[in-house]
C-alpha cells in the first residue's frame, strides 16, 4: 500500500469512532504503531487487507479495532445484532484461547460478546452459541466447516460482516488454507460480501496471498519491514576445557556438549529464552542433556498432551522456567508473555521460519528482536548465515499454495450439498472455482472428481439432470473430515517396566522406523522398542538405563531448505573460495566474512574448513562438478532439497533401468549422494544430466514414484479424503498399499495423490529447469574422479533404495552376502554334546556333528546359549520346552535340506516355520530364494519382536 494512503501527520486513530477512541484512551494507547498507522484508514473504510509486521507490533488490534468500531456503529445505528458480526479465525486452538483473552477487555469496554469456539467446545456452550450467537466469534478453519452445515448457526452466519484470518502464511501453503479459501465463499453465499482480513509476521508474496484471502477480489497490502528490527548472531561453540568435561557427563562427544554449554550460557544470561530447534527428536535429545545439567527450561511439541503444554506454557509466562525447548509449536504467536532473546538451535532453514522465530523476542515497540543460531558444522553455518543476510533483507520465500487438490474439491462438494441439499452441477463448479487455489479447477477434473464420490455414495449424481443430491453417506462423511490433516493413527507408547504410557507417536513414524531394537527419545528419556502392536496402536517399550554409547536412529524429518537459500550458500563459497585462490590466509577470509555478515571469526574460520581444504574444481551456483570414487557418485549440485529430490530421483530411475540394479540416493540441499552398481561412473551421471530431456522430467518421476513408499502412503491418506477408505491404517505392510495403488490408478485419487508428492516433496518444474540450463550452456558440468572436501561434507539422511522392476541384482547380492558374513550357533540334538560358532560360509553343504556323526544339527542364532541349555537340560520347564521344541524343528529342516536351511535360518526373523515354507516353494534361480527371505526379513522387521 502506499503511503498516499494515510493523510501525513493524521492519527490512524481518529478514523474510529468515539466509544473505541474513549476505549483507546483507557487502555493506555495513545500513539498508533507502525502497522496500525497505515493499516487502520483502509479497514475503516471497508477494505480487505493483508497486514504483515513483526510479532509484538500490536496486528491483532491492527485487524479489530477497526472490526469491532464497525459492529459498535451497526448495532447502534440498528437498535441491536442477531448474528456473529465478525469471525476471527486462527489455526491453533491454543491462539483460539490467547485472542479471546486478549480481545475480552474490548468487548467489555464496548459491552459486545466475544466468545471462542473449537472442537473442545462442550456441547452446552455450542448449543448456547446457536440459540444467542456472540457478537465476535475466534475459531478455527475445521470448526467453521462444522458451523456452515447447522441450521442455527447458518442464520447467525449470515450476519457476518467481518473475517479476520490470523497466521495467515501458515493456512497459505496448506490444504487447511485450501479448504478454508473454499468455505469463505461458501459463507459468502449465506452472508454476502465480509471484509476479509489476513494478519501475518512473515509473507514472501504479498499479492499472491492477498488474492488467496480474497478470491481476487482486490486487497490493500500494508507491509512492515520485519528485516530492519533484526539483531542476530551466527555462532559455532568454540570446545573449551569444561566442555571437555561435560561431554562425559552428558555422554556424548566434546562438539555436542559445547553446543548444550553455549545454550545454557545464552539461557542464563536472558530472562526468559525461547530454544528452537528443527525437530521433536531434537528437542528431546537437547532436553535430556539440559536435564543433566539442571537447567531450568521446559520442553513443548506437538507430541505432549494439551495438558502438559498448558502446564508449561503457563510455567515459562509465570517465570517458573527460564526458557522453553520447542518446535514450530510456539511459532505461531501463543502468549507465553515476554521474551527477551530467542536461540535457533542448528540453521532454521528457512527465512520464513527464522523471522517468526526470532520475531517473538522483543515485544515492546522500542525492543529489537534478538535471537542466535547456533550451528553445528560448515553447511549448518552457510547456511544460517545465507538465511540471517536474507532476513535482513526481506527476501522471503512465497507462499506453497496448494493450487487444485482435488481431495479438498471432494471435501467441499460434499460440505455444499450439507448447506444446500441439492444443487446443480455448474452451480458448485463455480462456487468451488471463484476460491483462488481453484480458479484453474477444469470442468472435467471436477466431474471425475463427482463420480468418484458417487461411486463411493458419498452423494447421489443425476448424470442426465447435471445435478447432485445428498445421500445418507454425506453426513457421516462430513463429520468424519472436518479437516483436510491426514488422518493418521496415533500410537501410545507403553514403558513395560513401569506399566504406564510416557507419550505418543505418529502412524508415520511408526510405519518407517519403529522396528524391535530401535532406540528413540522422549521426554527426554531413551527408549528402545520391545514390540509394535498394531491391533491395539501402542509402542511397547523399556528404557535404556545406560544410554552410553547408544544413538537414537530416527532423526525426523528435515525441513527443506529452498532452491535460493542454497544458490546464495553456493556464491558464499564461490567468493571465500576466491580469496584463498588470491593468497590470503584463512583467518584473512574469517575477517571478511564477519565484516559481511552477523557472525565471529571463530565461526568464520571453523565454516571455511570445507572451502580452504577442498581440492579440485569448485562447485558454484553455475558450475556443478560430480565426483566419483568407487560406487559413490556425488553431484554438487547447489539447488535446495526438493530440486536436489527430484534430480536424485530421476537419476537413480534412469541409471536403474540402464544397468538393471538399484541405485541408493541421498541428498541435502548442496549435494545428491548416489551408491551405484559396479561398472556406473561420475562420467554416466553427466551423461545422464546432459541428454535427458527437460519435458520428460514429470513423467519420469511420476513413473519412478511407483515404487516408492511416500506415494502408497500419501494415496491412503488421500482415499480416506474421497471416502474410498473409511479408514488408513498404515501398518497393514507394504503388499497391503502396493494393492492399493494399482486398484486405484486412473483415478483423481492417485492424480493427487501424485500432485501432493510433487507439490510438497520434489520440485519437478525446478528439475526441469536445471536440466535446460545445463542443456543451453548456463550450467556447466565437470566430473573427477576423486572425492573432495566440499563433496564429503554432506550429512546424511533416511536412504531410500529406488529400484525399477526387477532392477534388484545388487540388493539381493548385498542380502547374499551379509547372510553368508553371519555367524551361526550349530547344535547337535541327538547327542547334544556338540556346538559351535561359525560363518555361514564355512558351514558344510551337509552338517554333522562331529561327534557322533549326526546330521540333525540346528542352527540357531549365536546368542542362543539358552537353546543349546534347554536341550541339554532333563528336567524342563514350560519356556525349556518350547525352545528345545523349535531347536528340533530346526535340526529337522538342517537334515533334510542341508545349508540352504541353515542360510534360511541365519536370516532376521525367520524361524523354523517360515524357514520351511521358504525352502518348499519351487524356484527358477537362487535369487528368487534370497528375494523369499528379504521378504520375510522385511515383514518381521514391522511386525514382530521374536521368531516364530
Amino acid at each position: 500500500m502506499s503511503e498516499g494512503e494515510v493523510t501525513p501527520g493524521m492519527d490512524a486513530f481518529a478514523r474510529l469512532g468515539e466509544r473505541v477512541r474513549a476505549a483507546l484512551s483507557k487502555r493506555g494507547f495513545e500513539t498508533p504503531t507502525e502497522p496500525q498507522r497505515r493499516a487502520i484508514p483502509p479497514l475503516v473504510a471497508g477494505r480487505n487487507a493483508l497486514v504483515i509486521a513483526p510479532t509484538g507490533t500490536g496486528k491483532t488490534e491492527t485487524a479489530m479495532l477497526p472490526v469491532l468500531d464497525a459492529v459498535v456503529r451497526r448495532r447502534d445505528e440498528s437498535g441491536g445484532i442477531h448474528g456473529i458480526s465478525a469471525l476471527y479465525v486462527t489455526p491453533l486452538r491454543a491462539l483460539n484461547r490467547d485472542m479471546r483473552e486478549r480481545l475480552e477487555w474490548w468487548g467489555e469496554e464496548l459491552a459486545l460478546d466475544i466468545d471462542v469456539r473449537h472442537g473442545d467446545t462442550t456441547r452446552y456452550r455450542r448449543t448456547q452459541q446457536a440459540d444467542d450467537p456472540p457478537d465476535v466469534l475466534v475459531t478455527t478453519p475445521e470448526t467453521l466447516q462444522a458451523m456452515l452445515t447447522g441450521e442455527k448457526l447458518r442464520v447467525a452466519l449470515s450476519d457476518v460482516h467481518h473475517v479476520v484470518v490470523d497466521e495467515v502464511h501458515e493456512l497459505a501453503s496448506s490444504k487447511r488454507g485450501a479448504q478454508l479459501t473454499v468455505g469463505l465463499e461458501r459463507l459468502h453465499e449465506l452472508a454476502g460480501r465480509f471484509q476479509r482480513i489476513g494478519l501475518s509476521a512473515t509473507v514472501g508474496d504479498p499479492e499472491e496471498v492477498g488474492k488467496f484471502l480474497t478470491g481476487d477480489r482486490g486487497c490493500a497490502v500494508v507491509e512492515v519491514d520485519a528485516g530492519s528490527e533484526l539483531d542476530l548472531r551466527v555462532l559455532t561453540p568454540e570446545v573449551t576445557p569444561e566442555d571437555e568435561r561435560l561431554a562425559g557427563r552428558l555422554m556424548t562427544d566434546p562438539d555436542i556438549a559445547s553446543h548444550v554449554r553455549a545454550i545454557r550460557d545464552v539461557v542464563e544470561a536472558h530472562d526468559s529464552t525461547l530454544v528452537f530447534v528443527n525437530t521433536r527428536q531434537t528437542a528431546e535429545a537437547l532436553g535430556s542433556r539440559f536435564k543433566e545439567l539442571d537447567v531450568n527450561i521446559g520442553i513443548h511439541h506437538g507430541s505432549l498432551s494439551k495438558e502438559a503444554r498448558i502446564e508449561v506454557e503457563d510455567a515459562f509466562k509465570a517465570g517458573t522456567i527460564d526458557a522453553l525447548l520447542c518446535t514450530s509449536s510456539m511459532e505461531l504467536g501463543i502468549d507465553v508473555g515476554r521474551i527477551d532473546h530467542v536461540v535457533q538451535y542448528s540453521s532454521p532453514r528457512e527465512v520464513a521460519r527464522l523471522l517468526q522465530r526470532v520475531g517473538r523476542a522483543g515485544h515492546r515497540r522500542d525492543v529489537v528482536s534478538s535471537g542466535t543460531v547456533v550451528t553445528t558444522r560448515p553447511d549448518d553455518t552457510f547456511e544460517a548465515l545465507a538465511i540471517a543476510d536474507r532476513a535482513m533483507r526481506g527476501a522471503v520465500e512465497p507462499a506453497n499454495i496448494h493450487h487444485g487438490s482435488l481431495d479438498t474439491v471432494a471435501n467441499q462438494v460434499a460440505g455444499l450439498l450439507m448447506d444446500f441439499g441439492e444443487l446443480d452441477a455448474r452451480r458448485a463448479y463455480e462456487i468451488l472455482t471463484r476460491a483462488y487455489p481453484f480458479r484453474d479447477l477444469t470442468a472435467e477434473q471436477f466431474r471425475e472428481v463427482v463420480r468418484e464420490l458417487s461411486e463411493n455414495r458419498i452423494l447421489w449424481l443425476e448424470e442426465e439432470a447435471d445435478r447432485l443430491e445428498k445421500s445418507g453417506g454425506t453426513w457421516q462423511y462430513v463429520y468424519a473430515n472436518l479437516s483436510m490433516i491426514p488422518d493418521e493413527a496415533t500410537y501410545r507408547v507403553y514403558d513395560m517396566a513401569a506399566g504406564r504410557q510416557v507419550g505418543t507417536l505418529d502412524e508415520r513414524f511408526v510405519v518407517n522406523f519403529a522396528t524391535p531394537g530401535e532406540v528413540f527419545i522422549q521426554r527426554g528419556e531413551m527408549w528402545r522398542i520391545t514390540e509394535v502392536d498394531e491391533e491395539e496402536e501402542e509402542v511397547k517399550v523399556t528404557p535404556v538405563g545406560d544410554p552410553a554409547g547408544e544413538v537414537p536412529s530416527w532423526t525426523g524429518q528435515e525441513i527443506p531448505v529452498p532452491f535460493d537459500v542454497a544458490q546464495d550458500v553456493a556464491a558464499l563459497r564461490a567468493r571465500a573460495r576466491e580469496r584463498f585462490d588470491a593468497g590470503h590466509s584463512r583467518a584473512a577470509v574469517a575477517r571478511w566474512l564477519c565484516e559481511q555478515y552477523p557472525t565471529d571469526e571463530h565461526t568464520a574460520s571453523e565454516a571455511l574448513v570445507q572451502v580452504a581444504g577442498h581440492d579440485g574444481p569448485m562447485p558454484t551456483a553455475t558450475h556443478l562438478v560430480v565426483e566419483f570414487f568407487g560406487r559413490e557418485v556425488v553431484v554438487n549440485a547447489p539447488f535446495g532439497h526438493r530440486v536436489n529430490e527430484t534430480l536424485g530421483r530421476l537419476l537413480a530411475a534412469l541409471l536403474g533401468q540402464r544397468s538393471g540394479s538399484s541405485v541408493g540416493m541421498d541428498v541435502d540441499p548442496y549435494r545428491i549422494e548416489l551408491e551405484v552398481p559396479t561398472g556406473v561412473t561420475g562420467y554416466d551421471v553427466v551423461e545422464q544430466l546432459e541428454g535427458t530431456d527437460p519435458e520428460h522430467v514429470r513423467a519420469l518421476i511420476e513413473l519412478s514414484l511407483k515404487n516408492a513408499d511416500a506415494l502408497k502412503f500419501k494415496l491412503a491418506q488421500v482415499a480416506t479424503k474421497f471416502g474410498a477408505l473409511k479408514r488408513w491404517r498404515g501398518g497393514s505392510g507394504s503388499f497391503g498399499r502396493s494393492r492399493l495403488l494399482e486398484a486405484l490408478r486412473d483415478t483423481p485419487i492417485y492424480d493427487e495423490a501424485v500432485r501432493e508428492v510433487l507439490h510438497e516433496d520434489l520440485d519437478a518444474p525446478g528439475a526441469s529447469d536445471v536440466l535446460r540450463r545445463i542443456r543451453e550452456g548456463e550450467l556447466t558440468l565437470e566430473a573427477v574422479n576423486d572425492r573432495t572436501a566440499i563433496g564429503r561434507g554432506g550429512r546424511s539422511g533416511s536412504r531410500e533404495l529406488l529400484a525399477p522392476e526387477n532392477a534388484d541384482a545388487s540388493v539381493i547380492e548385498t542380502v547374499r552376502e551379509r547372510i553368508q558374513e553371519d555367524r551361526v550357533l550349530l547344535c547337535c540334538v541327538h547327542c547334544k554334546e556338540w556346538d559351535r560358532t561359525q560363518q555361514v560360509r564355512r558351514v558344510a553343504e551337509q552338517p554333522e556333528c562331529p561327534n557322533c556323526g549326526s546330521t540333525r544339527v540346528a542352527a540357531l542364532n549365536p546368542w542362543a546359549d539358552e537353546v543349546v541349555q534347554a536341550v541339554r537340560s532333563t528336567e524342563k520347564d514350560d519356556e525349556q520346552e518350547k525352545q528345545t521344541e523349535r531347536a528340533y524343528r530346526a535340526a529337522g529342516l538342517v537334515q533334510s535340506h542341508g545349508k540352504q536351511a541353515v542360510v534360511a535360518l541365519a536370516a532376521r526373523g525367520v524361524g523354523p516355520h517360515n524357514a520351511a515354507r521358504i525352502i518348499s516353494k519351487l524356484r527358477e534361480d537362487e535369487d528368487d530364494f534370497y528375494r523369499d527371505i528379504l521378504t520375510q526379513e522385511r515383514r518381521y522387521a514391522r511386525t514382530n519382536s521374536f521368531w516364530d
